[in-house]
């Protein structure tokens, strides 16, 4: 397999993005989930020709994102999905709360299953839901696992729906369709709504592919909605687009019901770019998990080697380490600690929810050798705090 290698850190501090821009030049930055390698070349040109056409007004509709990515969903991911049950949107947080807003009333509980991906404490509240926790089950040594007991009793006392990451950010689980299943069992007894957040699903390894939830069942596709997109995959978060896929007569009503301005908050190049992704993108997307295989082997040999006292678990997807650093003594918050004596970004584990205190986020989406400076660093830091 061809792998795709990281573009050179000296080139990468010519981007100007979140990643690039929110740390001084001596910090290695891991922890904003973007990925060091270079635009996918069928995507770069098809912006490239939108510029020399001067093809920049508003984005003409989500048809065509529609077809691309329902192509794509039956070629790569094994799910037939119906263009015309497809709305485009901004961006998948956008998505969720937009989801959220048509299936619960102000003031009910929303689930989420911390860790989990920071906004989704915010997203709940912006729809108006209140905030249920129930924490993920299982950990480093056993695997992590949606706690359905849990979730059966949070719907049992009310809430009405849940937002699902799958694959899970930040541990990198593939959720397994029997237990999707088994979700979509009590979403159904109670009513209730699954919003699953899909964006790193084209991210799982070949060994451990990951289940779209409205695959798994007949009552999957009556009660849940996917919010997807290319961004997370193929790098294009900044061009804004993702969509909001529906298999029912109840999910479509769901759709049918937000404001005809979701489905034009995509952006031109957006649009553009994730019709080049989805049809053409699947060569460069094979070698960035090659990549992304090797790099995530790597971490487990570097931490093993030169910071034995860190726990990691190999995520079978996306390109984030969820790292267990509490055996360093850095407190609650090990990625203040890494920032100040590493120079070192990581993302803050107690922002995951209270679960990850001592926790921190590592992105593994670069060179081999940022890679390793950023665990030497961290290593060397931890050799001074003891020393």
């Amino acid at each position: 397999m061809q792998r795709v290698p990281a573009d050179p850190i000296d080139e990468l501090r010519r981007r100007t993005s979140a990643k690039w821009r929110l740390y001084p030049d001596d910090v290695l930055p891991l922890p904003v989930a973007e990925m060091d390698y270079p635009l996918a070349e069928p995507i770069a040109e098809a912006l490239h020709a939108a510029i020399r056409r001067s093809d920049t007004g508003y984005a003409s509709g989500g048809e065509p994102v529609a077809e691309a990515f329902a192509e794509f969903a039956t070629a790569r991911l094994g799910w037939a999905v119906d263009p015309a049950r497809v709305t485009t949107t901004a961006d998948v947080s956008m998505g969720i709360v937009e989801v959220l807003r048509q299936t619960i009333s102000p003031g009910e509980e929303v689930i989420i299953t911390p860790p989990i991906y920071p906004p989704f404490f915010d997203l709940v509240t912006e729809a108006g839901g209140r905030v249920a926790e129930v924490p993920m089950a299982g950990g480093l040594d056993e695997g992590w696992s949606l706690d359905l007991t849990g979730i059966e009793a949070a719907f049992a006392r009310g809430a009405r729906a849940i937002v699902l990451c799958n694959p899970h950010n930040p541990t990198g689980l593939v959720h397994d369709a029997a237990t999707l299943a088994a979700l979509a069992d009590l979403a159904a007894r109670f009513r209730a709504t699954v919003v699953s957040d899909e964006v790193h699903g084209p991210l799982s390894q070949p060994a451990t592919p990951y289940v779209p939830f409205l695959t798994v069942s007949d009552a999957a596709r009556e009660h849940g909605v996917a919010v997807t997109g290319a961004t997370k995959a193929f790098n294009i978060a900044g061009l804004k687009a993702a969509v909001i896929v529906t298999a029912s007569e109840r999910g479509d009503r769901v759709r049918d019901a937000m404001p005809q301005e979701v489905g034009w908050r995509m952006s031109q190049f957006g649009s553009i770019a994730s019709v080049a992704a989805f049809r053409h993108g699947g060569p460069w997307l094979d070698g960035v998990l090659a990549s992304l295989d090797d790099n995530r082997r790597l971490l487990a040999e570097l931490l093993a080697d030169e910071l034995p006292g860190a726990r990691f678990r190999v995520p079978d997807a996306s390109y984030l380490a969820w790292l267990d650093l509490r055996a360093l003594g850095w407190g609650d918050d090990p990625a203040a600690y890494a920032l100040e004596h590493a120079r070192v970004a990581l993302a803050s584990g107690p922002d995951f929810g209270t679960q990850g205190r001592g926790f921190a986020r590592l992105n593994f989406a670069c060179s081999p050798e940022v890679l390793g400076e950023a665990i030497t660093r961290i290593a060397d830091a931890r050799d001074s705090s003891i020393g």
